[in-house]
């Protein structure tokens, strides 16, 4: 993917320019969601990274519920900020526990990254993808735009032999007790390529 690296974050003016050349180097570098790096959204290091190899065969839609959706990039900035210090901090995780997360200005977030075991869906969090659409999607679908960014993240990364070319794609709800992706989100990707109506859900205690 074409981005850019090595950013640093010293205040919001710095921020904004990054934040306009990582939508215009995306652009110019072919069908890729704008981007967004760890280094521009200010990302505390990891406490530990552990890898996975091979093509990716579970992508797993998450909605954040909290914080509630973001429609600017500082907005999103501070979204992530937040879930990595209630991820990092309190739920005392090795980092944010999305792989990606999607914001209302229609760009993808750097989260913990392709093949980096994740903390978003127990039992599948070392062979898939964690994509996050942050907000509360239970009653309202998101923004075109938020969609479409999602789609082409997973495109993208089939294009590039990242995730499987016969990927599943499943929302959070369905290896999980939980709401998660929201029922208006959920019934969204049923429409999708690769969805799977598949339920692994088994006793939480067990996990």
């Amino acid at each position: 993917m074409c981005i850019a690296k090595d950013f640093h974050l010293p205040n919001v003016a710095i921020a904004l320019l990054i934040l306009l050349y990582v939508t215009v180097a995306s652009e110019a570098c072919g069908p890729a969601p704008p981007y967004v790096s760890r280094d521009v959204w200010n990302a505390q290091p990891p406490k530990l990274i552990e890898h996975f190899a091979g093509p990716i065969p579970y992508v797993i839609i998450h909605h954040s519920y909290i914080p509630a959706a973001c429609y600017s990039g500082l907005q999103c900035i501070a979204a992530m900020q937040s879930m990595q210090r209630m991820h990092q901090d309190v739920r005392q995780w090795n980092d944010i526990g999305y792989s990606f997360a999607v914001g209302g200005d229609g760009r993808v977030y750097q989260g913990r990254g392709f093949n980096v075991v994740g903390a978003h869906a127990p039992r599948y969090n070392n062979r898939s993808v964690g994509i996050c659409l942050i907000g509360d999607w239970v009653a309202d679908l998101p923004p075109k735009n938020m969609l479409a960014a999602t789609q082409t993240l997973i495109e993208y990364g089939v294009r590039q032999g990242i995730i499987a070319q016969n990927y599943t794609l499943l929302g959070h709800r369905q290896v999980r007790s939980t709401e998660c992706p929201g029922d208006r989100l959920f019934e969204e990707i049923k429409s999708w390529p690769h969805f799977n109506p598949m339920t692994d859900i088994v006793d939480q205690n067990k996990v």
